[in-house]
């Protein structure tokens, strides 16, 4: 039988799930049955995390009910902390939630045990503490202060006071909220794969997201944002971003913020919703300059190559007006994703088949 080679697994179809699908002939991003972009616009990020953990939408009590036990599970241990301060100063924020992480499994009383039960109880600890993890190094590498959690703030306010040090209002929380709901679950990109790989060996939880961050901190993933945004700022106004999209074009480089490798011919829903986000935060500040900019980039690559935004592009300077640090713009996308990539790997430790490919030899024979 003759094997075929796809070049970085292109259309090979590498498991099945429940969880989500990317329909791209209607444009839809499928979570359990639902339209994540309907889902963005009339729900909050904990019911995305009920949904994917669960299999449904939460009632108001449910919601409560998680949220409660997710709160009980912001305070990290202390070790972890003074893990934080021994590392280099130059560390990426992305090393030091990947040390986090990694350091949280030592914690687990019953870390052999791949049960659904605990793997569910694990997803609730990762939940609940690595937020905390995301926010805590960066501030200790950035020789601040470790904001402590507020319990009397929501999921996504507190997540949101402990990066910054203020409360969100009203219209902040909700954004970043949904931009977290907009990050929750994508179906298989490069984290979400190399998290079911190691899943599959029946390593523990832990170890899956710590393999998950190592690949979400390449920026053909998910460092993206972080590059649009710095691009953003070289750019300055309109006609400077302009003039360095067409240098960059000229130089044959690579935009990021643009393309991707399952919407090739349709704008990522995702981008079209924190498009509107960040008009209305622009309209709130009273400066419509980034959006400006933004749409004007978005027009020179459709026009140049056919190109047109994902949410990394659109996330970028949102998180930037929210007033969130530029390094830490990854790490955020880490947070949000968590709950997909818990709901991944207890789907594959409870149905599991260890994933073990095979290569295409074109080396020398003797």
């Amino acid at each position: 039988m003759e094997k075929t080679y796809s070049p970085g697994l292109d259309g090979v179809i590498a498991t099945e799930t429940q969880l989500s699908f990317l329909d791209t002939v209607n444009s839809q991003i499928i979570l359990r049955g639902y339209d994540l972009i309907d889902l963005s616009k009339e729900n909050v990020y904990l019911d995305i995390v009920h949904l994917l953990l669960n299999g449904t939408l939460p009632t108001n009590e449910a919601r409560k009910a998680l949220e409660d036990d997710l709160k009980q599970k912001y305070v990290i241990p202390q070790a972890i902390i003074k893990i934080f301060k021994l590392l280099p100063k130059n560390t990426h924020p992305m090393d030091g939630l990947r040390t986090g992480i990694s350091a949280l499994a030592g914690y687990d009383e019953h870390i052999d045990d791949r049960s659904a039960e605990r793997n569910m109880e694990r997803a609730h600890t990762l939940l609940g503490a690595v937020p905390t993890i995301v926010a805590a190094s960066y501030r200790v590498l950035q020789g601040q202060d470790v904001v402590q959690p507020d319990q009397r703030l929501s999921y996504s306010g507190n997540f949101f006071y402990m990066i910054t040090g203020n409360k969100p209002t009203p219209v902040q929380e909700k954004i970043f909220d949904q931009s977290l709901l907009l990050y929750s679950e994508h179906e298989m990109p490069n984290s979400t794969f190399a998290a079911r790989v190691i899943a599959s060996t029946q390593a523990d939880l832990y170890g899956a997201l710590t393999g998950a961050v190592a690949s979400l901190k390449g920026n053909l993933h998910g460092g993206a944002n972080e590059a649009v945004m710095y691009m953003l700022l070289a750019g300055k106004d309109v006609t400077g971003f302009e003039k360095l999209l067409y240098e960059k074009l000229a130089n044959k480089e690579k935009i990021m913020g643009f393309g991707h490798r399952v919407y090739m011919k349709k704008m990522d829903p995702r981008a079209l919703i924190m498009k509107e986000a960040l008009k209305v935060l622009c309209e709130e500040k009273g400066d419509d300059l980034l959006y400006r900019m933004c749409v004007a980039g978005e027009a020179i690559m459709e026009k140049e190559k056919g190109l047109y935004p994902n949410l990394d592009y659109y996330a970028a300077p949102v998180y930037y007006l929210l007033g969130l640090p530029i390094e830490i713009y990854t790490p955020i996308f880490f947070s949000a994703r968590t709950v997909g990539l818990c709901a991944h790997v207890v789907e594959q430790h409870d149905n599991n088949r260890l994933f073990r490919p095979r290569v295409n030899y074109v080396g020398e024979r003797q």
